[in-house]
């Protein structure tokens, strides 16, 4: 009786990781608002394209560069994600177009790669800050570079502690 009791708990406990599934639907489905805002935003400028000056063009080209760093970290967090807290993903299995990192990111390389995403994008924000100073009280500003700085530290800091653990558990 113990050992069926143990097993369905365990059955139970292990299939749970198909709670995850829907959130990385909703993950895929909130990569599509992410191309509709990158194509919102492509013919929102188009008609005035050759009127615009490099500062405006330069915005422009930093909000798509912003887009797509966030649409990489979400797809880079549901393929993953998926892999390896809920299902191997078998349709990619044999295609030609998987991505190469695909079903080899662990856990540790989640966290850096994801940490890394956010220092990019949180830099073209700053980025687009300086460009257009106007717009931000200087508080602002240092709250921008501190939050970034923040993010870098954090970043090294997660990179430090993978290393380490790395080579505690070489040894």
């Amino acid at each position: 009786m113990r050992d069926f009791l143990e097993n369905g708990i365990e059955k139970s406990i292990f299939a749970s990781r198909w709670l995850l599934a829907p959130v990385y639907l909703v993950l895929c489905i909130s990569l599509a608002f992410v191309a509709l805002k990158v194509l919102q935003e492509f013919l929102h400028i188009l008609p005035s394209a050759w009127e615009k000056d490099n500062k405006d063009m330069m915005m422009f080209l930093l909000h798509i560069v912003d887009f797509a760093l966030v649409g990489n970290l979400i797809l880079m967090i549901i393929f993953a994600g998926y892999e390896n807290f809920v299902s191997k993903i078998t349709v990619a299995r044999n295609s030609e177009d998987k991505p190469g990192w695909m079903g080899k990111v662990d856990f540790s390389e989640l966290k850096l790669k994801l940490i890394a995403s956010i220092v990019a994008i949180s830099g073209i924000n700053l980025l687009e800050t300086f460009m257009d100073l106007s717009h931000k009280s200087d508080r602002e500003i240092q709250w921008m570079i501190i939050i970034h700085l923040v993010f870098i530290a954090s970043g090294v800091f997660l990179a430090i502690m993978d290393y380490v653990a790395s080579k505690t558990h070489s040894h």
